[in-house]
């Protein structure tokens, strides 16, 4: 017993010091977040002005007075010139696109996390709630290995290494040494980063249920009713009306959010988890159809893709390149010679 425990402790170690863990899922939530947060800054750019410059009610001066309690901080308030502003959205435009694609992606993820945590802290009660899970994320990607997988970086790395010019490990000693505890730093960091956000969303799932099994009206099924009838969250009132209508589903579509977010963090280690995730993605779906909640949604929905394997993302991969190969061999744009002939090739005369 004692060897068996010192073998499970040892390969722990190794998995922990020596191979990095979802790296597709990480390049994943890179990708979705860095999308996702675009999207919302061009959204939102209209009314940036109301929003985080200096003409929103909720002032420079006073956000300062709220981070004296908070703790919160935020570049946009350094200044209250509007040229600073502007320069500030434009440069956290471009961080989220570079963020996406993967460029640089150990000091632009560091840039990221301070783009959305300065736009969160500089008006908290603007968004719908789906930033505060994308701060969270934002803070965690930065110790992970993000970029090893569908970036710039990564096909930088790939050019590198078919001219080859990848450089090796030179030499031994000290310089050796620095460079073996660099790897197994990053490594480290990497794997404890996906292993926080993985709590998280558990952490998030398990409070969430639990509140809900508190509340008298998820327990008599009838939350979801009044939910539908808030005026703040009806952007589609007939839609809301309608559902809200049907009342034994409501009941049921309530009854099973409550078993899946309860239930969501022991089920992770089995083959249930693909039914619930699939499960969790459709309520998120709905709620940013039905509610209007369409960053918090996206949030959530990325968030859940860190509990899909690499294979499943390998997979994904395998499948889009067949698909783009045999477009491109269908297609107008094939390259000569790929096309399948129309008249069988003919045997040359014989010698």
């Amino acid at each position: 017993m004692p060897q068996r425990v010192l073998d499970r402790v040892h390969a722990l170690l190794v998995l922990l010091t020596e191979r990095p863990v979802s790296l597709y899922a990480a390049a994943m939530l890179r990708i979705g977040y860095g999308l996702l947060y675009l999207v919302f800054l061009l959204r939102e750019f209209p009314h940036r002005d109301e929003m985080w410059g200096p003409g929103s009610p909720w002032t420079p001066a006073l956000a300062r007075q709220m981070f004296d309690q908070s703790g919160w901080v935020s570049v946009l308030t350094l200044s209250d010139s509007r040229v600073y502003f502007e320069m500030c959205y434009a440069v956290a435009l471009v961080t989220c696109a570079l963020f996406l694609l993967g460029w640089r992606t150990r000091v632009v993820s560091v840039l990221f996390a301070v783009v959305v945590v300065s736009f969160h802290a500089r008006a908290i009660f603007m968004a719908d709630g789906g930033d505060n899970l994308m701060v969270l994320m934002a803070v965690y990607l930065v110790f992970t290995a993000c970029g090893r997988r569908w970036s710039l970086d990564a096909r930088r790395t790939r050019l590198q290494a078919a001219a080859g010019k990848t450089a090796g490990r030179l030499g031994g000693g000290l310089r050796h040494q620095l460079g073996d505890t660099r790897t197994i730093l990053i490594t480290v960091l990497h794997n404890c980063g996906m292993f926080v956000i993985a709590a998280q969303v558990c952490f998030l799932y398990g409070c969430a249920g639990l509140y809900k099994v508190q509340g008298v009206k998820w327990g008599d099924g009838t939350a979801l009713h009044y939910i539908l009838n808030i005026d703040l969250f009806r952007p589609w009132p007939d839609l809301s009306r309608m559902i809200d209508g049907h009342h034994v589903l409501i009941a049921v579509i309530g009854y099973l959010t409550v078993l899946v977010q309860v239930a969501f963090p022991f089920v992770l280690f089995g083959r249930l988890k693909y039914p619930v995730l699939v499960l969790l993605l459709g309520m998120h779906v709905n709620i940013a159809v039905v509610m209007g909640l369409p960053i918090f949604s996206g949030a959530m929905i990325v968030a859940d893709a860190v509990f899909l394997p690499d294979r499943f993302y390998r997979a994904v991969g395998r499948l889009w390149r067949r698909t783009v190969e045999r477009t491109g061999v269908t297609g107008a744009g094939a390259s000569p010679g790929t096309a399948p002939a129309a008249v069988p090739p003919q045997p040359g005369p014989a010698s």
